[in-house]
Order: structure tokens, then sequence, then C-alpha cells
């Protein structure tokens, strides 16, 4: 190569360097922009209610907590809710994304694979079936759950059956990911049938806290239930962003994966399985919160693009976004609160819908 030849190939390599770090920064910049949204929403979240408290008094109550009345109202309140939302709508937002990568299906989610059903089964078992007086309350209208522990370890026992299940159905068939998503469609309809069932059989106590407890609500968990959410999403998002490559080479296809030397199936089953983790844990808790997995990665991937290296990162975002949008509408548009499981299907669904129309319309 002559002295031309070899400036010209520089330069166009210099060049290709830039463009490469002007996309990267762009997206780098709009993932730091949504984070600062979050932030923002969180603090007006905190200052929505009866009480006068400024700006300036959170953040001296969030770093600062006392035993006043204020500082109850932030931490105990309003705090606890946002936490929960930021850490729910991440854990379901990255399973989310990471199931559509391995999975190379668009419609895949936490709950694709039957996660929800099969908790709410298990929770309504623990409702029903065990003894000690867990259901009390003198009308349907006000029925509570006095041993929450064992309904929500039941429910999560249940969940993680769903997906062993999953797992080595695709094990013994050898099937391929759209057939694993039917796997977790008909696990559904088993655990969804069941559910009814005891549904029917149930008193009306009984039958009011099954149906409270579907209801996806950020009301039901405690400061130390948010701790173990935290300890769960934390070495799982670690996970996750270690194997981004990995599921970048997925989403290109399984011959383009294997090329690069990917084990596919180890990919998968382990990728599941923690997505799995995650949602149940969070359904565990808080009980059945529809949508987030689905519409937080597609709206992230038609911003950005399907790099997993930001699209990860983003569902974690986007799923917090709405799901303390859904708090806020919930909780302050009407006359009593709605659990945020309602709003998250009630704007998930048309949102979902708007999306697939308006990707129709760009073919």
């Amino acid at each position: 190569m002559n002295r031309k030849g070899f400036h010209a190939a520089a330069t166009e390599s210099l060049g290709t360097s830039e463009g490469y770090l002007r996309y990267s920064h762009r997206k780098w910049l709009f993932l730091g922009t949504l984070a600062v949204s979050l932030i923002l929403l969180s603090i007006f979240t905190i200052k929505l209610g009866s009480t006068n408290l400024s700006y300036w008094d959170i953040i001296r109550y969030i770093f600062h907590p006392d035993d006043s009345w204020d500082s109850t109202v932030v931490w105990d309140l309003r705090l606890k809710m946002i936490v929960a939302a930021i850490l729910a709508g991440s854990a379901l937002g990255i399973a989310g994304c990471v199931m559509q990568s391995i999975l190379r299906n668009p419609l895949a989610s936490p709950f694709t694979l039957g996660l929800s059903n099969a908790a709410a089964f298990g929770a309504s078992l623990g409702i029903i079936f065990l003894h000690g007086g867990m259901i009390v309350g003198s009308s349907a209208a006000y029925a509570t759950i006095s041993n929450p522990l064992i309904v929500t370890t039941l429910a999560f026992m249940f969940s993680m059956l769903t997906i062993t299940v999953v797992i080595l159905l695709v094990k013994a068939t050898e099937c391929t990911p759209e057939t694993i998503v039917l796997a977790g469609l008909a696990v559904s309809s088993i655990f969804s049938a069941g559910l009814a069932f005891l549904q029917y059989i149930a008193n009306d106590v009984a039958l009011s806290a099954i149906v409270f407890w579907q209801f996806g609500s950020l009301s039901k968990v405690s400061w130390s239930n948010l701790y173990v959410v935290a300890a769960v999403l934390i070495p799982a998002v670690v996970y996750f962003l270690y194997k981004r490559w990995d599921y970048n080479a997925m989403d290109s296809g399984e011959d383009i994966a294997s090329g690069l030397g990917v084990n596919i199936k180890t990919t998968r089953y382990v990728g599941l399985t923690v997505a799995a983790v995650l949602t149940a844990v969070v359904v565990s808790f808080m009980g059945i919160i529809g949508f987030i997995g689905l519409i937080g990665p597609h709206i992230i991937k038609k911003v950005i693009g399907n790099d997993n290296r930001y699209t990860l990162i983003g569902s974690m975002i986007v799923g917090s976004l709405v799901l303390l949008l859904s708090y806020i509408i919930g909780t302050n548009a009407f006359y009593t609160v709605i659990p945020v499981g309602i709003i998250t299907s009630a704007i998930g669904g048309p949102l979902f819908i708007f999306i697939l129309l308006r990707g129709r319309r760009k073919k």
C-alpha cells in the first residue's frame, strides 16, 4: 500500500472510530437522561399527598431521618413505595429484555412462561388450605392475610416449579425457542384452570383475599421484603450485563452465536432460570404486575436499538418509570387507591398495540 492509500485507510478508520464514539455517547446520554428523570419523578412522588413537605425537607429526611412524623411519612409511607416500584420495574424490565433476546421472540416476557398464574395458584393454596387462622376479617371486602410469609413462600415455590417443568420439557424434547414459549403457555393454562377451581371452592372471605393478592400492589411489601428483592436483583443484573455480548450474538441467530463460541443451551437455560427467579421474587411479594417486562424492552428498543449493552440497562429504567407512573396514577387520579397491577394492564395493553402498529407502518 502506498502512502496515499495508507493515509486514506487511516482517515477512514479514524472517522469510523469517531462515529462509533458519537453513537455510543448518544445512547449513554439518553440512558442518563432517563435515570435523572427517574430520580426527579421519585422526589416529586414523595411530595404528592396531604403533607406540606418542601423538596429541601424531603432530601433532608432521606439522608437524615429522625423520629418526626414527616420523616415517617417520607420513609415508611412514600419512599418505601418508590423503592418498591424501582426494584420491581427494574427486575421485570431486565427479565423481559433477556427473555426476548435468548428466545428471539418479541412477545416473550416474564409471564410468558406461566410464572404469574403459577404464583397465584401457590398463593391461593396458602390462603385456602393452610390451617391456623390465616384469613381474618369480618367481611369479604376487608379480608386480610395474617401470615403472608407462608403465602409468599408458596407463590415463589410454584413459580420456580413452573420454570423447572418448562426447562425439563425443553431438555427432553430438544425444542426450538418458539416451542419454549408454547410450553410456557401450556403450563400457564394448567395453573389458570387450577386457580379458577380454587376460586370456585373458596368461601367469600378467602375468595376476596385471593382476588386482592392477584392485584399487583406496592403496599404489600415491607423494607425487609425490599432487601430480599435487591439482594436477588443485584447479582442477576451483574450476570446479565456480563453475558450481554452472548445475548447480542443469540439475538442475531443461533448459527452466528455458535460460530462466535456461545454455548447456546447453557446460556439459554441459565438466563431463563435467573429471569424466572427475579420474576418469582417480585410476584411473590407484590402480586401480579403485568406488561412491565413486555413494554419496557420494546420502548427502549424503539429508541436506541437492540444492542443489549444499552437495552438491558434501559429496560430497567423504563420499567421503573412505567411502574412509578402507574403508582402515581393509581394513588392520585381516583377517589380510591387503585393497585398498580390494574394500572399497568390498562396502560400496557393499548401502549403495546400502539408500538406494534407504529412498527408495522415503518416497514
